[in-house]
C-alpha cells in the first residue's frame, strides 16, 4: 500500500489528432500525502484544470497513472469511477455547481442520498455549525451569498468523509472578503481535520493558504516551493521561476 493519499505518475492528456493536435498536460508526476494542503498554480491554458478533472476522474488520461486512496482511478469503467467519485472525492467548483431547487441542506447531503445512504444528523449538524450554515441550512442557492454557497460546496465535499478534496479556482466567483473567509475555512478543515486538499488557482493570495506550491508551465511542472501563508512571496517565486 503506497503511503501517498494521490500518486500520479506520467499523466499525459491532449485533444486532437496530428498535425492539429495539442498536448495540454505532458508526463505529470505528483505525490500528496494525508492531510496536506497543496495547490497548482499557473497561468491561464497551463492545463490547471484539466489536471485536476483528470484527478477526479472527470476525464479519462491519453496515458499514466492516478493513485488514489490506495485505488487505482485509471483503470476504473466509467461506472466505477462515478461511484468511487461520490465516495472519495470531495470537489469544489468556482460556479458553486449547487442545484436551484434544493435546500442548502439538501445539496450537501445529496452525495450520500445518491449513494442510498442516510445522513448521520449528528455529524451534519456539527457540520453545518461548524461552517456556519446552521441558520441558512433551509435556504435555496439563489437566497444565499456567494460566500455561503461556496461554505454549502464544501459541506458537500465532506460529508461522505472524501479521501481528497479537490478545488478548481474556488475563489474565483467570490469578492476579495468572501475569498479570504474561504481560504481560511479550507485551512482549518485541513488543520483541523487532517482533510487532504489540492486546490487549483492563479491568485497567489489563495495560493498562499495551501502550505506547497507546485508551478504548471506549458502542461509541465516546472518548480514547487513552500508558501510560507506569504502571498508576496508566492508571487515573486512565481514570476522567478515561471521566467527562468
Amino acid at each position: 500500500m503506497s503511503e501517498f493519499v494521490l500518486e500520479v505518475r506520467g499523466l499525459c492528456k491532449g485533444y486532437g489528432v496530428v498535425p492539429n493536435r495539442v498536448e495540454v498536460l505532458n508526463g505529470i508526476d505528483l505525490e500528496l500525502n494525508q492531510g496536506a494542503f497543496e495547490a497548482v498554480m499557473g497561468p491561464s491554458g497551463s492545463g490547471k484544470s484539466t489536471l485536476l478533472h483528470l484527478l477526479a476522474g472527470l476525464l479519462a488520461a491519453d496515458s499514466g497513472e492516478v493513485t488514489l486512496g490506495g485505488v487505482k482511478v485509471t483503470t476504473m469503467s466509467d461506472a466505477e469511477v462515478t461511484v468511487f467519485r461520490r465516495r472519495r472525492i470531495g470537489l469544489v467548483f468556482q460556479d458553486f455547481n449547487l442545484i436551484p431547487t434544493l435546500s442548502a441542506e439538501e445539496n450537501i447531503v445529496l452525495p450520500l442520498l445518491l449513494d442510498k445512504r442516510r445522513p448521520d444528523r449528528g455529524e451534519l449538524d456539527a457540520l453545518l455549525a461548524r461552517l456556519n450554515l446552521t441558520a441558512r441550512r433551509s435556504h435555496l442557492p439563489s437566497q444565499l451569498s456567494g460566500g455561503e454557497r461556496q461554505r454549502v460546496a464544501i459541506a458537500r465535499a465532506l460529508v461522505t468523509r472524501p479521501a481528497i478534496v479537490l478545488a478548481d479556482e474556488p475563489t474565483g466567483n467570490l469578492d476579495s472578503p468572501a475569498g479570504r473567509a474561504f481560504c481560511d475555512t479550507l485551512r482549518m478543515i485541513n488543520s483541523d481535520d487532517g482533510v487532504t486538499i489540492l486546490m487549483v488557482s492563479h491568485d497567489p493570495v489563495v495560493t498562499a493558504a495551501a502550505n506547497r506550491v507546485h508551478l504548471l508551465k506549458d502542461g509541465e511542472f516546472v518548480g514547487n516551493f513552500g508558501t510560507e501563508s506569504d502571498a508576496a512571496l508566492v508571487s515573486q517565486r512565481y514570476l522567478e521561476i515561471m521566467k527562468g
